[in-house]
């Protein structure tokens, strides 16, 4: 096998070749490239970032600096991952945001059947009593049990819970504050698996206990590793990004856990917020900067704003304008859509790119003429555009890749697997290839990785968390006894 190892059928195009920078022949390709040489950087630069990412990690890890630390490394108290015995019924409960889902997975083997039906949150529950919230949650889990008859049947629950938390447990987790629109009362400080345990002791007529907590991240990892245990590590790249990866206990210094086998667990990064201390200023740009300042949260998330689907759009967008301003597209126009910030979304980079340079451009055309270009287009300009596209695809894969080169040289396993998901990962035809390649030539030497794109991590790896903690827990009784 080669040290860089494409998971077939995981992923649509993953055999793409990666495109090469376009040609432009006429007299203004040497100030384009002038305008974009400062989103273009030699894998010296990309190993600094990988380096440094490495010593925040180690900041956030140790006792005595995780306080002042921009990379929180939190624990999850998640030390085991699927083994292939996990068998039965799990309930998996995933909110974060205004629709949550309940799902039914039952383990087979090495099969999963996955059932789910989606609820709406109201308003007025988003904003009221807290405890009016877990009654409806409650409230929902029974509908489903009853849609499915398996009321008065006992089953575990994992909760995917979307919200900033400080874990405590591997089912304690305190909301730290409320996000997405939510502000209910008598909840941020408080373990909401406790405040859904006494909604579902309210209810009196479900049998449901929740045995973890945990974020979307940590369940792209789980979901992963059921069918392949060496996944070590996990990212989400969609509207936001972070990873999460197996430590050994050794280095975590907070672990307050029992100090038995296995002396590992996973640890949520929470690597978005990777340069909020300024030591990733040498990579941003002026574009970058503004981008942050007109943000909801100025100086928060910086590496996230560089990489991730909620900003590229913007970054792309601002980056036309100031061709457009130089003459360099367009003849100088710009319309009013590119002049409007968040009008160019992450979508369209992810559809420019799949224009092959054929003399058409059909998507780049279609979606420049939604924008209000003058026709008509002309092809060295829907060029340009592509290329100014590539090049930030191109600059958020690479430092994504740095990222996750450094977590594979901590776990320094000769095999590893990256669990990815998130609809950049997923939808952009050129984020997997540029990953692998960036990722291997930034890995220690010896160290082999594979990609694989994780199937619904907030649904079926939370409910696997519920198995693993399950099988943990009878397998330790039964030993006791």
């Amino acid at each position: 096998m080669d040290s860089v190892d494409v998971i077939e059928g995981h992923l649509p195009n993953c055999r793409q070749k990666v495109p090469s920078k376009v040609s432009v022949v006429d007299g203004k390709s040497n100030d384009l490239s002038h305008v974009l040489s400062k989103y273009i950087h030699d894998d010296a630069v990309y190993a600094k970032v990988r380096d440094l990412l490495n010593c925040e990690m180690e900041v956030g890890l140790a006792r005595s600096t995780n306080a002042n630390a921009t990379v929180k490394m939190f624990i999850t108290y998640v030390q085991s991952l699927p083994n292939g015995t996990e068998c039965g019924d799990y309930l998996a409960l995933d909110l974060g945001g205004t629709n949550f889902r309940v799902l039914l997975i039952s383990l087979k083997g090495s099969s999963v059947e996955m059932k789910n039906k989606i609820y709406s949150i109201a308003d007025e529950l988003m904003i009221g009593p807290g405890y009016k919230l877990f009654d409806h949650i409650a409230d929902c889990i029974a509908n489903f049990m009853a849609d499915h008859e398996l009321n008065g049947k006992q089953i575990p629950l994992g909760f995917t819970f979307s919200f900033p938390c400080h874990q405590e447990g591997l089912a304690v987790g305190r909301l730290a504050r409320w996000t997405k629109g939510f502000n209910c009362e008598g909840v941020v400080g408080e373990d909401v698996v406790t405040l859904l345990q006494q909604a579902i002791k309210r209810r009196g007529d479900i049998n449901v206990e929740c045995v973890a907590i945990l974020n979307d991240t940590v369940g792209c990892l789980m979901s992963c590793a059921f069918s392949d245990h060496s996944t070590e590590v996990g990212v989400i790249l969609g509207t936001g990004t972070n990873a999460c990866y197996m430590e050994k206990l050794q280095r975590v210094e907070l672990w307050d856990g029992i100090n038995s086998e296995p002396d590992q667990v996973i640890i949520n990064t929470e690597w978005g917020a990777f340069g909020d201390n300024g030591c990733l200023d040498f990579v941003r740009t002026d574009i970058d900067k503004e981008v942050d300042r007109t943000s909801l949260n100025p100086n928060k998330q910086i590496f996230e704003k560089m990489i991730s689907g909620m900003y590229m759009g913007e970054i792309v967008r601002r980056l036309i304008v100031e061709c457009a301003s130089k003459g360099l597209i367009f003849n100088g126009h710009i319309p009013a859509d590119l002049n409007t910030e968040g009008r160019f979304y992450t979508k369209y980079v992810s559809e420019i790119e799949q224009d092959e340079d054929d003399g058409e451009f059909s998507r780049t055309q279609q979606i420049l003429d939604e924008l209000g270009v003058i026709k008509p287009t002309l092809i060295i300009d829907c060029q340009r555009v592509q290329e100014i596209c590539r090049v930030i695809s191109e600059r958020a894969a690479f430092l994504a890749s740095a990222g996750i080169a450094a977590l594979i040289n901590r776990i320094n396993k000769p095999n590893a697997t990256v669990a990815v998901d998130g609809s950049l990962y997923r939808f952009h035809p050129h984020f997997h290839n540029l990953m692998l390649q960036k990722t291997q030539s930034l890995t220690r030497e010896g160290l082999k990785l594979h990609m694989m794109l994780s199937e619904d991590g907030s649904g079926k790896g939370a409910a696997l968390v519920a198995a693993v903690a399950h099988r943990i827990r009878t397998t330790s009784s039964a030993h006791s006894s």
